[in-house]
């Protein structure tokens, strides 16, 4: 149990934190130049200097090209046509086209916009020389959009990713231990002396929950300093706050753990059943995937799904700032469903006397 409940989360939440990454990186990008001008010599000098394009290779014809692809050497096959430099000067227009391995449509999303960047650059460096080589007396107007990114200035996936995480592991540990620590007495037969002692059930259900309730905060003040000591997230709301939302939730995953306990004989069990309901509250809590990309009935399922409501509390208390007026219907919501669980773990333990 010592390595699961301190070792664990910290191994999980440095190396899921690095590993988890919407970023598209060291994408194999090659091309056939059937123009050889020094303008599509000057666009593949602009996929070369991009960090996250790998241009390995020109191919000759697109016959080679589409072979390579299909043998997972290249992610990326971009063509120039024929007279594309000519095209550019005279009509003013060009075409290119882009062949991606779509296989992972996220990350084929995402190098799709890193491709359209970098030919919008290379567009208007273009067009500012020709109209200079056109016409000298003539200025070319430009607007620049100046954006302002807020709750996260650098774009650093991490910042996002963090609180996320911190969730997940707060939420495996306290519902794997407390699922398996009632189902732990029936193996070893020690249930059956505790269930004839005048001990109430309440007494014993608070006896057996509340260290998982401490631990399930100890967790957080580890993650917490991992995550600003390591991963410099920022913290701009009130821990108190963070804390009193945390500590709802834990009673959820206890009770929740409790209830499937009552039902499993084994630790074995027990583990397989947790597992099968967390690895669904996870998906389905807008941690990996955003919760409006969702079809509407999945989005509807997620409104009974406690880990959604943690994941936006954390991000919102982390990153924003928010306050408890602003995080109200995530904790009444939350404490609702603390109540019932516990109700109906408190009902379904079975206790022959007391």
């Amino acid at each position: 149990m010592l390595p699961i409940i301190f070792v664990l989360p910290l191994l999980q939440l440095i190396i899921l934190s690095n590993a988890a990454t919407y970023e598209v990186q060291n994408i194999k990008f090659s091309y056939i130049d059937n123009d050889h001008s020094s303008t599509s010599r000057a666009l593949i000098e602009k996929f070369e200097a991009s960090a996250y394009f790998d241009v390995l290779e020109v191919f000759p014809s697109q016959k080679q090209a589409d072979a390579a692809m299909l043998q997972g050497e290249v992610d990326v096959v971009l063509e120039i046509p024929n007279h594309f430099e000519r095209d550019l000067q005279k009509k003013k227009a060009g075409n290119l086209s882009v062949t991606i391995n779509a296989i992972d449509g996220a990350a084929a999303g995402v190098e799709n916009v890193y491709i359209n960047q970098i030919v919008q650059r290379f567009n208007k460096d273009i067009r500012t020389d020709l109209v200079q080589l056109t016409d000298k007396q003539s200025q070319l107007i430009n607007i620049t959009t100046i954006p302002s990114f807020w709750y996260n200035q650098t774009l650093n996936y991490k910042t996002f990713m963090v609180p996320g995480i911190l969730v997940l592991l707060v939420t495996m540990i306290t519902l794997f231990l407390a699922g398996m620590n009632i189902v732990r007495e029936k193996e070893i037969g020690t249930l059956e002396q505790i269930n004839v002692t005048p001990i109430k059930k309440h007494q014993f259900i608070i006896g057996k929950l509340f260290p998982f309730w401490v631990i399930g905060l100890s967790l957080l003040t580890i993650g917490l300093i991992i995550a600003k000591i390591i991963f410099n997230v920022p913290i701009l709301g009130s821990l108190g706050l963070m804390y009193a939302y945390t500590s709802v939730y834990i009673l959820v995953i206890l009770g929740m753990g409790l209830f499937i306990s009552n039902f499993t004989d084994t630790q074995q069990q027990a583990m397989f059943i947790a597992w099968f309901f967390v690895v669904i509250f996870i998906l389905m809590s807008g941690l990996f995937t955003p919760i409006e990309s969702m079809p509407q009935w999945a989005q509807i399922v997620t409104e009974f799904n406690p880990i959604k409501y943690f994941v936006e509390v954390m991000r919102m208390v982390m990153l924003k700032g928010s306050t408890f007026t602003d995080m109200l219907p995530q904790f009444s919501k939350t404490l609702l469903y603390a109540f019932i669980m516990n109700v109906l773990a408190v009902w379904s333990y079975k206790k022959t006397n007391g």
